[in-house]
């Protein structure tokens, strides 16, 4: 079975409510679908195996040599010193075996491991990158970067222990058994009655474990979610002064992780001592039976000695089952939760790629890749930059209309302002033009061709998009004005910040061009972030220009820059700016203004101005504020 076959079944069982707390995800299929992803490694899994087989009978071939040497050697009287010695040279020979091939056990499966969960976590975050902007909304960025690190890494863990657990100690017990029959059937029979007991102890503790690991694993991830969020929002919570109150939420979410640990320790160490207390009983119970027999010359003494030998060793596979059992659930959550996210369609796909293609996207992207590419081509260089929205309606939930009916028509190379109050639905309409959302009626033409017919890169391509908060990628400025697209050339990029007033700006840095940024290129003022930002647009030469609220937090000078640049920019290129500061589009080609979803005025600066209507409302209080 294929990885994205297994995983479109996965998602056929997994159908009903996903945030219902009661409802128990079915596990089989996602395990089914995680060894589909190890079907390529099947040679080296067979390799494990023969390493793991050697390696087990090199370390219980070691106590049949010591019965051999006690019994045949020793208390027989022949002091057969040659004898003694080629026993000790196998023994060492055994020694020398087991720890070679339990390296390269250890080496393989790691390989392995590391190999697969390398591939899933890389189809994960394209498959996050996949997504429209409604799932962001929904999903908080702690619990994403808890699947992309935390839950890959509890793959990574299954493989390597629980899978090399599974495969050494269960081997180790199945001969275990086999050899203490050969050496005596009634003292292994006596034995065998600590199966059903170490069976009813593991069935016990079974459901309290898994329990009480969930309930650690939920708390944890409810944390890393607080703390990204926090982490994300630190401005907020500094300028309000919320410091002490973040601080007591976080405490009181770490306490409950810390009581949860210490549950889940607790857990584990009844478990565990129980299991050796249940050892050592069993080592004094086969010392009395084989004693006995030993003094009643029925057994030999080499026999005994080999028996208690086993039985430490038979009680040591089992813990470290029984050990690996958090390593276990640890893993079939996080598959589950894997899964959960892979299992998410995006609601915003190129019309060419669906149905079939969307499950292949995330776990065959080679495929993929090669049906995108088969995909006609969409000339950019004919594109004129008409904009047509013919009468469309949007929400973003049900029942609350954001946009409604709206008809605006854009010819190509014309400058649009768009103004409007707080929730007027400015932002929705770009956020439509761009196809972070789909209309619920209507549609958006671009030169007569629906947007939802172009294929996204292509669409991004075509428009360019500068926000108010612009973001920017630890690299340097660079990398972060083209993108890391080496085929725009250094010339370019100089070229594109010359144009918007950058260049002098980046030359007083230290590195100039090749000055590193860190995270969201905190060390620039919001202005000289701004200017990096639209110089990346420049480069990309768009045929559409959006800036959304882009001159919102720049101080006067550097507003003026972007002013300056704008107005070169916007020749041959249709431009929609959305602004709060009406001096930004006063010059505009046509001004549409807001409100409550709908156009409720459009004209120049002077017509609204004679309008006398919401426009002059607007502008008249910006001149208010002005004064003030």
């Amino acid at each position: 079975m294929r990885p994205a076959q297994a995983i479109h079944n996965w998602q056929a069982d997994q159908k009903g409510d996903p945030n219902a707390p009661e409802q128990k995800p079915n596990y089989v299929p996602a395990f089914r679908t995680l060894f589909s992803y190890a079907r390529p490694h099947l040679w080296a899994f067979i390799g494990v195996f023969c390493c793991t087989l050697i390696a087990i009978l090199s370390d219980l071939l070691q106590p049949f040599l010591m019965k051999i040497a006690i019994d045949d050697n020793l208390l027989s009287g022949k002091n057969d010193y040659k004898g003694l010695l080629t026993i000790c040279f196998i023994y060492l020979g055994l020694s020398v075996s087991s720890l070679l091939f339990t390296y390269l056990q250890n080496n393989l499966l790691q390989n392995i491991g590391q190999s697969i969960v390398s591939r899933i976590r890389k189809q994960l975050f394209g498959h996050i990158l996949k997504q429209s902007m409604r799932y962001f909304d929904r999903m908080s960025s702690g619990s994403l970067i808890t699947h992309v690190s935390s839950d890959t890494e509890a793959l990574n863990q299954f493989f390597n222990q629980v899978l090399l657990s599974l495969f050494r100690d269960g081997l180790t017990l199945i001969f275990i058994v086999v050899i203490m029959f050969q050496l005596d059937t009634k003292l292994a029979l006596y034995c065998l009655i600590l199966l059903p007991i170490i069976w009813v102890i593991a069935i016990a503790f079974r459901s309290f474990m898994r329990t009480t690991y969930q309930l650690a694993r939920t708390r944890l991830s409810r944390m890393v979610a607080f703390v990204a969020e926090n982490l994300s929002g630190m401005n907020l919570v500094q300028v309000f002064h919320q410091q002490k109150e973040q601080e007591k939420q976080f405490n009181e979410r770490n306490g409950l992780y810390f009581k949860a640990n210490l549950r889940e320790i607790r857990t584990n160490v009844v478990f565990g001592r129980t299991f050796d207390i249940l050892s050592n009983l069993s080592i004094a119970f086969v010392t009395w039976i084989g004693g006995n027999a030993v003094l009643g010359q029925h057994l030999e003494f080499g026999v005994l000695y080999a028996f208690i030998t086993y039985i430490r060793q038979f009680f040591q596979p089992i813990n470290t089952i029984t050990q690996q059992w958090n390593t276990l659930q640890s893993a079939t959550v996080a598959i589950s939760r894997i899964w959960s996210v892979f299992a998410n369609k995006p609601d915003i796909t190129d019309r060419d790629l669906e149905p079939v293609d969307l499950h292949k996207s995330h776990a065959d992207h080679d495929e993929a890749d090669e049906r995108q590419a088969s995909l006609p081509a969409y000339n950019l260089e004919k594109v004129k930059g008409r904009i047509d929205f013919d009468h469309i309606s949007f929400s973003y939930e049900e029942g609350i209309p954001i946009i409604r009916d709206l008809d605006l028509h854009i010819n190509s190379g014309e400058l649009i302002g768009v103004v409007g109050t707080t929730g007027a639905g400015k932002s929705s309409l770009i956020s439509l033009l761009c196809r972070f959302y789909d209309v619920k009626e209507g549609s958006i033409r671009i030169d007569e061709t629906d947007v939802r017919d172009i294929p996204q890169a292509t669409l991004h391509r075509l428009v360019g998009l500068v926000q108010q908060e612009p973001y920017l990628y630890s690299g340097s400025i660079i990398e972060n004005i083209r993108m890391f697209d080496d085929s725009i050339s250094r010339e370019e990029v100089i070229r594109a910040c010359e144009f918007v007033g950058a260049d002098a700006i980046i030359k007083k840095l230290k590195n100039g061009y090749e000055t590193k940024l860190s995270e969201r290129g905190s060390g620039l003022s919001a202005g000289e972030r701004q200017l990096i930002s639209f110089a990346r647009i420049i480069v990309f030469k768009p045929k559409v220009l959006i800036l959304d609220e882009a001159s919102a937090n720049l101080d006067s000078h550097t507003e003026q820059l972007i002013q300056n640049a704008l107005q070169v920019v916007s020749q041959d290129r249709t431009t929609i700016v959305i602004a709060h500061r009406l001096s930004t589009i006063m010059q505009a080609d046509r001004i549409i203004v807001m409100s409550h979803g709908e156009i409720v005025e459009q004209g120049n600066h002077q017509q609204l101005l004679e309008h006398d209507g919401h426009y002059k409302e607007l502008y008249e209080h910006s001149q208010g504020n002005v004064a003030v």
